[in-house]
């Protein structure tokens, strides 16, 4: 029996968290192994016992009963007992993070999981990326919000198996039992002042069998890190340049390469037809075709570019050749499932509402970049990577090895959005790397990120709702959208979870309505709800697309706030009071009460300037925002110097959020930031606009995410006390409720309702790059620059 840090019987005194996979409290014991070797190794296993489901009552929607967050977990638990917690002879736990680090925080949050569970110092917890293994299975996805959902559990597991055996190795050092022991700060020790260090008991902790245990996780109550704010780990490393990302790393032989790409979206290549003159310029070592394009090695970057700025290629187009903004969105509106009002009173009132939104690119700070060493018998690949062993088997399909030949490591990443779920720049090195028999270290430029990288697809979305003497008695949602491409892994997980889907009413579905479906969650009594999504086929294999941060939720979110604002003014309700006497889900309306509270909701504004909200729930939390916004000329129209684009001015945020147990309440507070930065650009000015099948964007000087501009000096979070055990999903969360809780602020201050997203898509601002040559002269300067 394994001892608590006060000595007391865990099995009398602790009782395990809520169980990962379904939500409920419960106080089951844990089942883990002990593994053999030389020191202390242990692993846990949460597959036994799991509790069945419920069938889904036919009234709530189906996420909250079983939701992507629950989908992603089964589909790890399999494996679960595979991830393992290492105690060293210097006393220091050793965990290799199968997820992805892309910015998120979750290196910091999973060492304080550790640290809590073992009573061991934060600064004695390592944490590093584990390479691709495909043991794993699906247990090493990073993405949907639920890196910390999933992997809370299994941690805390082998963190208290650990800490019990290395009370047992000390029971018998001191002569006495387990339960006469204590530990703190990674010292075991006794009533008599004896005391070992967990370095000095590793070794004799460790077996040399794998053992089967059980065992109780601490209880919330005796938390002293968890719950506590704490800096990032790499937080000054990263803001002072000395944190390594794939281009910094030093890999023998990868020098700069780069890719001249076609200017037609998904446009091939036919021919160079100057080889000879590009092999002759100066740092320039190989030339290779490959399917996306012609890759250039040279001794720099700058050279690289030089190169792909002089190739003379021949192009095949790509599978949009011709069509613009307005072809899409005319093939969007012939593909709209119809909306259909149930059987309503007569004089019920109709509110219907239409919105479009167009293509955005998902393009993180650290553009595609990877490093490939492929030999004859073996590839080594460098990358940040958020589904790795995908990548490692496409990595071998692409250079026809097997995948055990290939080894992935992956690295930390300057950012995400979805970008990295897939490996598509390190399948383009590999390919590089294997034509041109050298290491390579690719770089996609700036430019290629929105032109022919993974974009958010354009959608439209219907909205029709029916009323009757103050009630909403339906509220009927229709998306339509470009294919949004889930070939990253997400798709193997709803194939390996069909058992659980079935039940759900949704076990034939295809994977992006199953995802659609299992994150829309509109947590209102608004009758019969129906939220359904269409992806025309005609759509299939036309663009390059991928699950943005928050996939569907931001456009749906605003399309659906914005009708709940017109469905509140034909009311003649105030927007809060309307949400609060509508929602259904206690945590939700505790959130918008206090951004209510919080923000001063209802004062007295200046025309032109107005105040919105809006909430959002998924992922087992919900946010809250409230935005204050001034669309008036003198800010619209102000003079910004060398920027090419103005409009209103975002000048209040605030955000409260429900995110369940908070691991590191400072890393929730700078995702919340980040998503609110997210959702101002969504809804104001970050765009792709597609004409004559080439995307105009290069680059973020012509690309509008959002600038100092137009967000506010200060972001107010408010972290709503959560009666849950377990964590939810925050990566996302306030993205969709601040986009759109900034589109009805600015409906409410132009007195017009916006139908298409972002709202500066109609005009085009700028100059468009060349498309041949692909890229900008590169920069002579750059060092002075720099200083």
């Amino acid at each position: 029996m394994t001892q608590t840090s006060d000595g007391s019987s865990p099995s009398s005194d602790l009782h395990n968290d809520t169980d990962a996979a379904s939500g409920g409290l419960g106080r089951r014991k844990f089942l883990g192994y002990v593994m053999a070797g030389s020191t202390l190794v242990v692993a846990a296993d949460i597959t036994a016992g799991r509790p069945a489901r419920a069938a889904v009552p036919s009234d709530p929607q189906i996420p909250e009963a079983y939701d992507l967050e629950d989908l992603q977990t089964d589909s790890a638990l399999p494996t679960s007992q595979l991830i393992t917690v290492t105690i060293t002879k210097e006393g220091r736990a050793k965990f290799a993070l199968p997820r992805t680090e892309v910015g998120q925080g979750i290196i910091t949050s999973t060492a304080m999981i550790l640290a809590e569970e073992l009573d061991l110092p934060f600064d004695k917890v390592d944490v590093t990326l584990a390479p691709a293994r495909p043991e794993l299975l699906l247990n090493q996805l990073t993405g949907g919000s639920n890196t910390t959902f999933s992997t809370y559990t299994p941690i805390r597991v082998a963190a208290a198996i650990a800490r019990g055996r290395l009370i047992e190795a000390a029971a018998i050092l001191f002569g006495t039992t387990a339960d006469r022991l204590t530990t703190t700060g990674g010292v075991v020790s006794d009533a008599l002042g004896n005391q070992a260090t967990y370095g000095q008991l590793a070794s004799a902790a460790a077996s040399q069998v794998v053992e089967a245990v059980e065992v109780v996780l601490r209880p919330k109550e005796d938390f002293k890190v968890i719950g506590r704010p704490r800096n990032r780990t790499d937080a000054r490393a990263a803001v002072t340049g000395q944190k390594d990302f794939t281009t910094d790393l030093q890999v023998p032989g990868a020098k700069p390469t780069m890719v001249c790409r076609a200017p037609e979206h998904g446009g091939t290549p036919k021919r160079l037809n100057n080889r000879a003159k590009i092999l002759r310029m100066p740092g320039v070592t190989h030339v290779a075709q490959v399917p996306t394009g012609i890759a250039v090695r040279a001794n720099t970057f700058g050279q690289c570019i030089d190169a792909i700025r002089e190739m003379d290629v021949t192009w095949n187009n790509g599978p949009v050749h011709g069509w613009s903004d307005a072809t899409v969105l005319n093939k969007l509106r012939k593909g709209e499932l119809p909306l259909v009002v149930p059987d309503v009173p007569v004089l019920a009132q109709t509110i219907n509402t239409n919105f479009a939104f167009a293509f955005r690119s998902s393009a993180a700070l650290e553009t595609y970049s990877a490093i490939a060493d492929v030999r004859p018998d073996k590839a080594t690949i460098w990358a940040g990577l958020k589904v790795p062993i995908l990548a490692q088997q496409r990595v071998a399909e692409a250079i026809g090895m097997s995948q055990d030949k290939v080894k992935v490591n992956v690295i930390t990443g300057g950012g995400s959005f979805g970008h990295k779920l897939f490996g598509d720049h390190a399948i383009e090195a590999a390919r590089i790397s294997k034509a041109m028999k050298v290491p390579v270290k690719l770089m996609w430029h700036r430019a290629d990120e929105p032109r022919q990288g993974r974009l958010h697809p354009m959608a439209t979305s219907r909205i029709r709702a029916t009323v009757l003497n103050g009630q909403v008695l339906s509220f009927e949602q229709r998306h339509t959208s470009v294919t949004t491409d889930f070939s990253h892994g997400l798709g193997e997980m709803i194939t390996s979870q069909a058992d659980e889907l079935d039940p759900l009413g949704i076990g034939g579905f295809g994977f992006a309505e199953t995802i659609f479906t299992l994150t829309q969650e509109l947590p209102y009594n608004f009758g019969l709800v129906t939220q359904l999504l269409n992806e025309p086929l005609e759509f299939e294999d036309k663009f390059s697309t991928g699950s943005m941060r928050n996939i569907y939720s931001p456009d749906t979110c605003v399309a659906a706030e914005l009708t709940i604002d017109q469905i509140a003014n034909k009311l003649g309700k105030d927007p809060v009071a309307f949400r609060l006497s509508m929602l259904k889900n206690e945590r939700v309306k505790a959130a918008l009460r206090k951004v209510a509270e919080e923000g001063s909701w209802g004062r007295k504004m200046t025309p032109g300037t107005a105040q919105g909200v809006a909430i959002h729930k998924e992922y087992k939390g919900c946010t809250a925002v409230l935005v204050e916004i001034d669309t008036r000329p003198q800010t619209v129209n102000r003079d910004l110097g060398k920027e090419t684009v103005t409009g209103p001015r975002v000048t209040k945020v605030v955000i409260a959020v429900d995110a369940g147990l908070v691991i590191n309440p400072r890393g929730l507070e700078a995702q919340m930031q980040g998503g609110a930065m997210d959702g101002i650009a969504l809804t104001l000015t970050s765009s792709c606009h597609l004409k004559d099948g080439r995307f105009l964007e290069a680059s973020w000087d012509n690309y509008f995410y959002t600038r100092q501009w137009n967000v506010p000096p200060k972001v107010e979070i408010h972290i709503v006390k959560s009666d849950s055990d377990t964590p939810g999903g925050a990566g996302e969360a306030a993205v969709g409720s601040t986009a759109a809780a900034v589109a009805c602020a600015y409906a409410r201050a132009t007195k017009r309702l916006p139908t298409f997203f972002p709202i500066n898509h109609g005009e085009i601002s700028f100059k468009p790059k060349s498309f041949v040559p692909p890229v900008p002269q590169s920069p002579t300067n750059g060092l002075k620059l720099a200083r």
